[in-house]
């Protein structure tokens, strides 16, 4: 279906491939692997043709279609519902509705025979396009990643970049391209949303091939993985666990025939050094030489893993209790998150706090944290020492230091280089540790704040996705420290290979109150599926039993929930439609700010780069906070929807 053919692709003189060569069959799923800076993203542009290779070819059959997901699209805007956005994968249906549309009014006049033919001939055609199921597939989908029905009629352009990217995600879906590549497609979805994409990428009917740093997406939907390594593309028959497994093994075996190869290289040369003088001995020297100028020289193997210890210093201990919360209730206006809850963090306790995103995961963790207002009460243990990795929490890296600088600043007594050491981790070498924070994207910031956050003393660690912008490498690097690591965590996180490797509790948010499980996310995994499955027996029994007589009674009841029930959408609609407007308010701030960053002006003065960098900041916090009281809002509005029928 398509051909990569000895592609070359040099950037500034650096190759970043160099005679590579790969075959995409149609029905393949890949995943391309990698460290960052490899070239994953940008084989995808080169394959999409946004980029044009060096050298060498890429060839593809002529009835290959492709569809793209990249990060670029995150600045696409548009007036139109994001339904309206996502039914323009079906162009071709869509312009034969058109068709219909104007045959129909122009038989209001004309009921010629000609005219009958080309509706039937139309009609059979939007038919056989599966036209009248097009609106349900779109809904399906978009509801699949996470959006509630009330979401669909919205404007695309009031939704937050993550969640405009969600929508580019639903409308390559439906448009079904023969090829679907997908850069980073979990970046912006939550844990359910994830596991839906997954489902559909396992029975797609084309080719996909998928960049991602989530090993057990990978491990969910490839079945053949693609290395990007040193310029080559090296492929392995199996997802990315088979990779890991597979790749060990050759490398152990190309490391035993280097090593094999070089013992014998130095005995043949001690010969040809001991013999070289001797007149008997010039035929066999001659031989030996020529021998090793023929050789076919085996590569002494390169491992790209880091491996780096954290060693954790804590000045003090905490108490056996670290944050203890007691009737703890907190709400947006009528938008209640949690009502009366209670819970308790222990000293060792590693909690992994999951969920969909709306249910309130990051303003518990704000709670735990002391910095979010509340009903009820919060009590620190004693000797406490906290520190909060947040995306959105930035604030507290200075934009003129020097990345090594800010790291030095984070109260640690660590030399400069276990400092680089730690950087090397999350990607900043060699040079990249006297970058200027303000000069950073937005990505690498979180990462040295991550960075900032690890080496500190503290005993108590708040992390808000803390694998976001962090390879598999990295990730791998994060679970070992958090691993060693003998004081207390809470984090929330998607990615389900990183709470597998470090929690020991399982937290989530139910009913407004926060719920606890003890025990690893594998046996929780178990233990819902099986709660599930007893909900679903009982709920089957119940409905074998209920009397008829009940019925008359059970009417009468569901009428007067009816009439309270309606009352409270339309105050709910009116509180989400006032909520709306606030977020596009904030979303032309960010746009101004974002504009005058960009100035070059600006950007040479200090100063004024530090002052919108901080208004910048706040905005994002802002925006962060709505979007979360926006999603709770709207799910309690489909609910409401629901039990109205």
């Amino acid at each position: 279906m398509l051909s990569i053919n000895n592609l070359s692709y040099f950037i500034g003189g650096r190759a970043l491939y160099e005679n590579a060569s790969l075959h995409i069959k149609p029905k393949d799923k890949i995943g391309l692997v990698g460290l960052n800076g490899t070239g994953k993203s940008t084989l995808l542009k080169l394959i999409n043709g946004d980029y044009q290779p060096s050298s060498g070819e890429i060839q593809k059959a002529k009835d290959c279609t492709i569809g793209f997901l990249n990060q670029d699209l995150l600045s696409y805007q548009s007036e139109d519902s994001i339904l309206d956005v996502a039914l323009e994968a079906f162009q071709e249906t869509l312009r034969l509705q058109v068709e219909i549309d104007k045959v129909l009014k122009q038989m209001e006049t004309d009921y010629s025979d000609q005219i009958i033919d080309k509706l039937a001939k139309l009609q059979d055609q939007f038919e056989a396009n599966e036209g009248y199921t097009i609106k349900a597939k779109a809904e399906e989908v978009l509801e699949g990643i996470g959006f509630q029905t009330a979401d669909l009629k919205r404007p695309l352009k009031t939704f937050s970049g993550g969640w405009r990217m969600r929508v580019m995600l639903a409308k390559l879906l439906l448009e079904k391209p023969s090829l679907l590549m997908l850069d980073e497609p979990t970046n912006h979805l939550d844990l359910p949303s994830i596991q839906w994409v997954e489902n559909y990428l396992k029975t797609y009917e084309g080719a996909v091939v998928v960049v991602s740093h989530d090993q057990e997406f990978l491990d969910n939907c490839i079945e053949k993985t693609v290395e990007v390594s040193h310029g080559n593309l090296t492929l392995y028959a199996g997802n990315y666990t088979f990779y890991k497994e597979e790749k060990k093994e050759r490398m152990e075996i190309q490391q035993n025939a280097y090593e094999n190869q070089q013992q014998m290289i130095k005995q043949t040369e001690r010969f040809i050094e001991r013999f070289r003088a001797k007149a008997t001995k010039s035929n066999q020297v001659q031989s030996r030489v020529k021998a090793l100028e023929r050789l076919d020289r085996v590569n002494e193997v390169i491992d790209d893993n880091i491996a780096v210890n954290f060693k954790f210093k804590f000045s003090q201990q905490s108490g056996r209790d670290v944050v203890t919360l007691e009737n703890v209730s907190k709400a947006y206006g009528d938008l209640v998150i949690l009502r009366n809850s209670s819970a308790r963090i222990e000293r060792g306790d590693k909690i992994a706090l999951i969920g969909a995103n709306g249910k309130g995961k990051s303003t518990l963790l704000r709670i735990v944290d002391g910095t979010e207002k509340i009903e009820g009460k919060r009590e620190e243990g004693y000797n406490v020492i906290k520190s909060f990795y947040a995306q959105h929490q930035l604030e507290a890296l200075n934009v003129n230091n020097e990345i090594l600088q800010e790291m030095n600043q984070a109260g640690s007594a660590k030399t400069e280089q276990e400092l680089r050491n730690v950087l090397g981790c999350f990607l900043f070498t060699n040079e990249d540790v006297f970058k200027k924070i303000k000069v950073l994207s937005g990505g690498e910031k979180s990462r040295v704040a991550l960075a900032k956050t690890l080496i500190s003393e503290a005993n108590f660690l708040l992390l808000d996705e803390p694998t976001n912008h962090l390879d598999m490498q990295s990730v791998n690097i994060l679970i070992q420290a958090l691993e060693q690591y003998e004081g207390t965590f809470i984090t929330v996180s998607h990615d389900r290979h990183f709470i597998r490797g470090v929690a020991n509790k399982i937290w989530y948010i139910e009913d407004q109150e926060i719920k606890e499980y003890l025990g690893t996310y594998e046996e929780y995994l178990n233990w819902s599926a099986k709660q599930e499955a007893e909900k679903a027996q009982y709920a089957s029994n119940a409905k074998e039993v209920i009397p008829k007589e009940v019925t008359p009674k059970r009417k009468e009841v569901d009428q007067n929930e009816a009439n309270l029930l309606k009352k409270e959408l339309k105050k709910k609609q009116k509180d989400l439609e006032k909520l709306e407007y606030e977020m596009m308010d904030i979303e032309e701030q960010k746009g101004s700010l974002e504009e005058k960053m960009a100035d070059p002006d600006v950007f040479s003065d200090s100063q004024e780069l530090d002052k919108l960098n901080r208004q910048y900041q706040k905005v994002i916090d802002k925006e962060a906070e709505l979007t979360e009281i926006w999603e709770a809002l709207v799910e309690e509005i489909e609910n409401i929807e629901i039990e109205l029928g």
